[in-house]
């Protein structure tokens, strides 16, 4: 079982940019397909941004296409989220989370991953 820690949140102003990481222990990041989703106060966990297990597949909600980048290093069991020109609407909570399963391209379906982190916050003022 994989345990993963988020950071990298904070306030922003519009326009800016945050880099979000996720960490990972007890067993290689290597093995799973990994995901950002968020979720704001009221709504549903949104799909942000997933990787497959080497790097080689990347997909994007067209919220954030163009301005999200996600990132992987496995060497370092570290997962990365580039987040340039941040809007308000991109105000919630992050969550990075693993997928057990080898699928090309990665889900995008909270429900189909196993792990989850705690999460973090990014909140962007207009």
């Amino acid at each position: 079982q994989v345990q993963l820690i988020e950071s990298g949140g904070g306030l922003v102003q519009a326009g800016g940019s945050l880099r979000l990481s996720c960490a990972a222990s007890g067993r290689t990041l290597s093995t799973y397909s990994m995901a950002w989703f968020r979720q704001a106060p009221g709504k549903e966990r949104e799909f942000v941004a997933a990787i497959s297990r080497s790097g080689g597949s990347t997909r994007y909600s067209d919220s954030v296409k163009g301005r999200f980048t996600i990132s992987r290093d496995n060497a370092k069991n570290t997962l990365t989220l580039q987040m340039n020109n941040l809007k308000p609407e991109d105000t919630a909570g992050y969550y990075c989370a693993a997928d057990r399963e080898f699928t090309i391209p990665p889900k995008t379906t909270a429900a189909l991953y196993d792990y989850w982190g705690q999460g973090t916050q990014v909140s962007v003022s207009s």
